[in-house]
C-alpha cells in the first residue's frame, strides 16, 4: 500500500505563481530554492556561467544547475568551494545551515497544496481508498504507515503521523471555513488495522464531524449513480476568490490551476454530493457500523 492523503515527508502561496506554474513538481523546500537563487545571483554578480562555476567548485555543470535551481542539497565540498570562487562574503556559508530538504511528514507533491488548505476558505474532498486524512485517528493514521512499501524506519514513521495529527487542527483553529467530506460506504467498512482500530476511526469521525463547519456525505454502496469514478478529488477556494483542485495517485499528485479544468471537477464534485447520503443519514449510518463492529 502506498502512502496516500500526501503524507509521507510547500510551495508558493497562490497569488504569488503564475497560471502555469501551478502543475509542475514542486520544489524540495523554500530553503533549497533560497539558496540557489543566492548561488546565482553571486554566480551571475561574479559574470560566470554555470559552466565556469562549475569546472571551479570541480563539480558538473547539472550540479551547478540543479543547486540553482533548488532541486539538490549541496554538500559541504561544494558550499566551500561555491564561496570561494563567489567572493568569500560569508552569505553561502551563513545561508547553508538552514537548508533542509521540506517539511517532514508531507510528500515533496502535496507540499505546495497542504500550504494552500491551511489558508483556503473552503476545502472539499472525496475520498474512495481510505479516510480522509483530516478525519483519521491517530490509530488509523499508524496503521496506514505500518503499511507503507517500502517499510518505513520508526523516526519516519512517527514524523508522519505527527504531521498528519497536526494538519487536523485546521479543523477546529478554523471554525468559520467550511470543511466538506464525502467518504465511500466501502472505506468505513475496511478493517484496516484491526477491529478496534476501525471502532475508534468511526468514533473518530463522528466526533470531528460534529462542529458546524464541518460536514460529512457518504457515498452508499447500493447507490446506481455515481459522478466521481476516475478518483479522489480536493477542491478548495483562496482567500482570493481562486479555485483549485487536487488529484493524487501512486507516488504522486497534481495540483490543477486550469479554470475550465478546475469546473469541469467542481461539477463532477457538486452533483456527487446530491447522489451521495444527506449528512445526517450519514452519520446515522457511521453509528450503525461503528455498533456492528
Amino acid at each position: 500500500m502506498g502512502i496516500v492523503d500526501g503524507d509521507v515527508a510547500e510551495g508558493v502561496e497562490a497569488r504569488a505563481v503564475p497560471v502555469g506554474e501551478w502543475e509542475r513538481e514542486p520544489h524540495p523546500s523554500d530553503s533549497l530554492r533560497t539558496f540557489g537563487a543566492v548561488v546565482q545571483a553571486l554566480r551571475e554578480h561574479a559574470g560566470l556561467s554555470r559552466a565556469e562555476l562549475a569546472a571551479r567548485v570541480q563539480y558538473s555543470k547539472h550540479t551547478v544547475e540543479s543547486v540553482e535551481l533548488g532541486r539538490r542539497m549541496p554538500d559541504i565540498p561544494f558550499v566551500d568551494r561555491a564561496e570561494e570562487a563567489l567572493g568569500n562574503t560569508g552569505a553561502l556559508r551563513k545561508a547553508a545551515r538552514f537548508l533542509t530538504r521540506g517539511e517532514a511528514g508531507l510528500a515533496a507533491w502535496f507540499r505546495r497544496w497542504a500550504r494552500l488548505e491551511r489558508e483556503a476558505v473552503s476545502l472539499c474532498t472525496y475520498e474512495c481508498r481510505l479516510v480522509p486524512g483530516l478525519l483519521q485517528s491517530e490509530a488509523y493514521a499508524r496503521a496506514l504507515f505500518e503499511n507503507r512499501i517500502p517499510l518505513l524506519t520508526d523516526e519516519q514513521l512517527e514524523a508522519q503521523v505527527e504531521a498528519r495529527m497536526e494538519r487536523q487542527r485546521m479543523l477546529y483553529e478554523r471554525p468559520t471555513v467550511p470543511f466538506h467530506f464525502i467518504v465511500e460506504e466501502a472505506v468505513l467498512r475496511r478493517r484496516l488495522g484491526g477491529v478496534d482500530v476501525r471502532r475508534e476511526q468511526l468514533s473518530h469521525v463522528l466526533e470531528r464531524t460534529l462542529p458546524r463547519n464541518v460536514m460529512l456525505q457518504i457515498m452508499p454502496l447500493e447507490t446506481e449513480y455515481h459522478s466521481c469514478m476516475d478518483g479522489p478529488l480536493r477542491l478548495l477556494e483562496t482567500p482570493e476568490g481562486r479555485r483549485l483542485a487536487y488529484s493524487e495517485g501512486q507516488e504522486s499528485g497534481r495540483l490543477i490551476g486550469d479554470s475550465k479544468e478546475v469546473r469541469v471537477l467542481q461539477q463532477r464534485y457538486d452533483t456527487l454530493r446530491s447522489q451521495a447520503l444527506h449528512p445526517k443519514d450519514s452519520r446515522a449510518l457511521l453509528e450503525r457500523l461503528r455498533g456492528e463492529t
